[in-house]
């Protein structure tokens, strides 16, 4: 497609009437998500409640936009973030019914292109209103992908001249404008010129640069992120090579983790990828070889000249990455937009098939991995062995990774490796809602006070730990939350637990049992410990046992509100 460039877009829609549409529309973008409201729509890929927070939370993470309502009201919503930023993601209104397609924001984004798609799909007419596309039948200052637009300002004045009547050429490969309605005249005054040599800018020219340069760094030029970007730019203008046509920095594969390359690369807005070699020249020679020999025009960097486009995807590899998520308690809203963001780059997802399940809907591209829940160490092992391939990679925990989850599985991997390509992975943990903090928050604040979270299964740790640590938490007056309260091979660990609790706290004591929270079918009951029989418990279940001052109060429709106060012995004077 024309917008293969483009990001998978997310598809939004508010009621269930517009499903039928959503879904023909998928069939054109295969990785595109359907996102509709909860409570209205049932089949869609991912739900939402607030219909303003999710559309620009997705503006504003650059995720083209197909809204299946009215114009203005996706106008209305965007409103407040179209000024915080210079580039804009394509944004579409589609009719729920298919009938009108209608580009609203994006122009330079290929919004034009995708709303001709979507319009053949539906075999309907896209309202496009871009006077250049509409006369030329092309968006100029939106080039293809390997193509970068000189500047943009002179760009507008030239389009604008084109549409008052002046003719023009070309000069250098341009094939996308083979097709185009472009008065041309081999002796006119405008020009558009293609290819990859500094020039001037001028009103009479517009300039797209083919992304055809790789340069390679070697590890002796100074890794100082200014320098480094400025000794790069130096040495594409010693050798009359435009900036814009810069598609990749190269580096050594021991170069990996060095974090002024990644930030240099940034702010040069090109992708850093890596390869084995000493000098810069030898790298070049072993992504690039037909274009032996490479410009070496200062020690310590080389210039590679591909006569199209490179393929950034075949140069060397790519720093892999390796993303530990939390899901959270298990809906979709309390999962935090980073974490799928992530789940939206990775190339495999590694977990517990329960909840790698959560985690979807997933491309047809992307790798699942799912293992036993008591695999944890091999699936940490095997998610660093596929990031050190250059994948990205993510390891899915429900609630919070770090909360006896994968975080500290993956970290203990890590320290036990000495494999170099381990260390160079890109690492990162992203919390989620802990199954306590998702319990706590439904009952009000039983941890409003210093609480503690203790898991009461033996199988990592002593069960005579675990009732020392059980008893002082107690001493120390503190709430307590217990994961893994019960299972079909501990059914009388719970019981001992409450044995000890209850030297320590009264029968009133509240006690709040929060099961399967955040999932369908969640179920929430507070009652008392004096009530508290591990019959009532099941591996699934959550047990918020409150300190001696956590109280209880009616709710307006029946249930009761928990709470611990922040104050602790008397009560302050309000």
């Amino acid at each position: 497609m024309g917008t293969s460039n483009i990001k998978a877009p997310a598809i939004v829609i508010l009621g269930k009437g517009a499903l039928h549409t959503a879904r023909r529309i998928q069939q054109l973008y295969p990785d595109a998500l359907i996102h509709g409201l909860a409570d209205r729509v049932e089949g869609a890929d991912r739900s939402y409640t607030e219909f303003g927070a999710t559309l620009r939370g997705l503006y504003q993470q650059d995720t083209p936009i197909i809204a299946l309502c009215a114009a203005g009201i996706v106008i209305r919503t965007l409103a407040p973030v179209l000024l915080e930023k210079g580039a804009e993601p394509p944004v579409l209104a589609v009719a729920e019914d298919g009938s009108a397609v209608v580009p609203l924001l994006g122009g330079l984004g290929g919004v034009n292109v995708m709303a001709r798609e979507i319009a053949a799909g539906l075999k309907t007419n896209a309202a496009i209103t871009t006077s250049g596309e509409l006369r030329f039948g092309t968006c100029l200052l939106n080039p293809p992908s390997g193509y970068a637009l000189g500047d943009l300002e002179l760009g507008k004045r030239f389009v604008s001249d084109l549409l008052s009547g002046e003719t023009v050429r070309i000069e250098g490969a341009a094939p996308w404008l083979t097709q185009a309605q472009l008065p041309e005249d081999d002796h006119a005054q405008l020009a558009i010129h293609v290819g990859y040599a500094e020039r001037e800018p001028s009103a009479h020219e517009l300039l797209i640069y083919p992304r055809n340069v790789l340069v390679a760094v070697d590890a002796s030029v100074d890794a100082v992120v200014e320098s480094l970007v400025e000794a790069v730019k130096a040495t594409l203008h010693d050798s009359r090579i435009a900036l814009q046509s810069l598609a990749c920095l190269l580096a050594s594969d021991a170069q990996m983790a060095t974090q002024a390359l990644h930030v240099a690369a940034q702010k040069l807005g090109v992708p850093l990828r890596f390869t084995s070699g000493a000098s810069a020249s030898d790298m070049a020679q072993q992504v690039l070889p037909q274009l032996l020999p490479p410009i070496t025009p200062r020690d310590g960097i080389a210039i590679a000249v591909a006569p199209q486009p490179l393929d950034i995807e075949h140069i060397g590899r790519a720093r892999g990455r390796l993303a530990v998520i939390g899901l959270g308690p298990g809906a979709a809203q309390f999962m935090i937009p980073a974490v799928k963001a992530e789940l939206a780059r990775a190339n495999d997802v590694l977990g517990y098939e329960t909840y790698v399940r959560m985690a979807g809907p997933f491309r047809a591209d992307q790798v699942l991995h799912c293992t036993d829940n008591r695999e944890e160490m091999q699936r940490a092992r095997h998610a660093f062995e596929l990031a050190a391939q250059g994948r990205s990679v993510v390891v899915v925990s429900s609630g919070d990774p770090g909360v006896f989850a994968m975080a500290a599985a993956v970290l203990e991997a890590l320290h036990d490796s000495a494999d170099p390509r381990w260390h160079a992975v890109d690492l990162e943990i992203l919390p989620g809602v802990s199954a306590s903090l998702a319990t706590a928050a439904q009952a009000g604040a039983p941890l409003g006070h210093d609480f503690c979270v203790m898991s009461l299964s033996d199988n990592l740790k002593p069960w005579d730990v675990i009732e020392k640590r059980l008893d002082l938490a107690c001493q120390a007056d503190l709430a307590l939350a217990f994961y893994n309260p019960i299972s079909r091979s501990r059914p009388w660990q719970l019981g001992r637990a409450l044995k000890i609790v209850r030297l320590h706290r009264t029968p009133e004591t509240p006690v709040t049992l929060g099961r399967d929270i955040g999932r369908p079918g969640q179920t929430l009951r507070v009652i008392t410990l004096g009530e508290l029989t591990p019959e009532q418990v099941d591996m699934r279940t959550m047990v918020l046992v409150g300190s001696s001052l956590t109280t209880t109060f009616p709710r307006s429709e029946g249930r009761h509100w928990v709470y611990t106060p922040r104050w602790y012995g008397a009560k302050p004077a309000s």
